[in-house]
């Protein structure tokens, strides 16, 4: 259901229903489309870099997606493109989506009584206009030991096997486990909300 009071429209471009969730509890009510990219033939020395580029490269595929699609739309507001990225840095190391259970079971044991932080970044495109502006954000992550029957549990249930390293503070098994976090919940979630609105005013 579009909200034709809003006087602007939102797409946001990205399969993640984490962020799906967390750009609707702000409020906003948006379309959704996500980018066709090879994610594995970007790489970047520095995981700031990295998510920026990999968020450039999710927003240039949806505009020409959206160029392709051919819109009839007459709609006269203007459209916020938003595009995210994040990475999962261990020991100065990006960690993506796990390859297999092995190098989730890998992943998860090592934050166990050690840390992590993600990199997350959000390019915004005014689709009318052109602007387009990006940031990032880093959230560094404390754990206390995991235990070897959590983890087997996590994998078990196999939602760690579709996220960047491995990594969600935000479930019910983890979450006794999170010692603390420098930074936001959201921002580790994929989608920095004070970041996200920040740009959107911006864009505006």
């Amino acid at each position: 259901m579009e909200d034709k009071t809003c006087p602007f429209k939102i797409i946001l471009g990205s399969s993640s229903i984490a962020r799906r969730n967390i750009l609707a509890e702000m409020g906003y009510e948006f379309s959704l489309l996500s980018a066709d990219i090879d994610e594995k033939g970007i790489r970047k020395e520095k995981p700031e870099e990295l998510v920026m580029a990999l968020a450039e490269a999710k927003a240039d595929s949806i505009v020409s997606k959206l160029q392709t699609m051919n819109n009839q739309d007459k709609d006269e507001r203007p459209t916020i493109l938003i595009a995210a990225d994040t990475v999962v840095v261990y020991e100065g190391v990006v960690r993506e989506k796990p390859a297999n259970e092995k190098e989730a079971r890998e992943f998860i044991k090592g934050y166990s009584g050690g840390h992590a932080a993600t990199v997350g970044s959000v390019i915004v495109t005014n689709l009318k206009t052109g602007f387009r502006k990006g940031e990032w954000d880093r959230v560094e992550i404390y754990f206390h030991k995991i235990p070897d029957e959590i983890i087997e549990k996590l994998i078990e249930e196999g939602a760690v096997l579709h996220v960047a390293g491995g990594l969600i503070i935000e479930h019910p098994l983890i979450m006794p486990y999170v010692k603390e976090v420098v930074g936001t919940t959201d921002s580790v979630m994929g989608l920095p909300k004070a970041l996200t609105e920040k740009l959107i005013k911006e864009a505006l």
